[in-house]
């Protein structure tokens, strides 16, 4: 595109997360290398100055978090900005066919962009905290109580301990993992809430799923970046 596009990462420690799904009652704790994470969510400006498109169907501001976007153009948007960066590729497309079901990790060590998995979002929203929020929820996001119904630029509410902004509400977050692969098939993993939710959908904990084609206003994404060695693996 001829563009740089510059997205702020923070640092995330290592550490370990208990994850639960409410359907099956399972607990599992996981395990977590350093990371790095977007401090705010991908916004319009730079969607477009990646892909050329502009999805979202909100307008006022470039700097609004891009919307309109399934997991499939979250994915591709990651490699994308990896090759922009000369970075090598997080994610490959078996035979060249770019399905979603087809969609693997190329390489483990890649230092490209990519999804969060579910266990990095949850571990790094709560950032050290231990209840369901890091904070008042008026204070750190945009839900439908605050929000006029509409997503806010990101940034302008209170961040978490480790200076994430907008974890919670604002819009819904796209994640690596498969939802529940035995009951809902290839539906990925969705996370932190939007502006269109009321306060008990914005929680660390909340888990929603997805088609990884489903588009609609209220879900974007925030990328990742593993540590030099990366310790993490694909979930399928």
């Amino acid at each position: 595109m001829g563009t740089t596009t510059h997205i702020d990462l923070t640092p995330v420690p290592p550490g370990q997360v208990t994850l639960s799904d409410r359907r099956t009652e399972r607990r599992w704790t996981v395990d977590l290398a350093p990371f790095h994470l977007g401090t705010l969510p991908v916004t319009q400006e730079q969607y477009a100055q990646v892909t050329g498109e502009h999805p979202s169907t909100a307008h006022g501001s470039d700097r609004l978090p891009v919307e309109t976007v399934s997991w499939q153009d979250a994915v591709l948007f990651c490699n994308s900005l990896s090759q922009q960066e000369e970075l090598t590729p997080a994610y490959s497309f078996d035979d060249h066919n770019e399905a979603v079901e087809t969609v693997v990790w190329a390489n483990p060590s890649a230092d490209g962009y990519r999804l969060p998995t579910e266990a990095e979002w949850e571990y790094a929203c709560h950032a050290g905290t231990s209840g369901p929020r890091y904070g008042p929820l008026d204070d750190i996001a945009w839900h439908r109580g605050n929000s006029e119904e509409r997503p806010h630029e990101p940034g302008g509410r209170l961040p978490n301990p480790w200076g994430l902004h907008d974890m919670l509400g604002n819009v819904w977050e796209w994640c690596w993992d498969l939802y529940d692969p035995e009951v809902y098939g290839t539906y990925r993993v969705l996370r932190g809430g939007g502006w269109f939710d009321e306060h008990w959908s914005c929680r660390a904990s909340v888990r929603r799923r997805s088609h990884p084609t489903f588009r609609v206003d209220d879900v974007g994404f925030r990328v990742a970046r593993s540590s030099p060695t990366p310790k993490w693996l694909p979930v399928n």
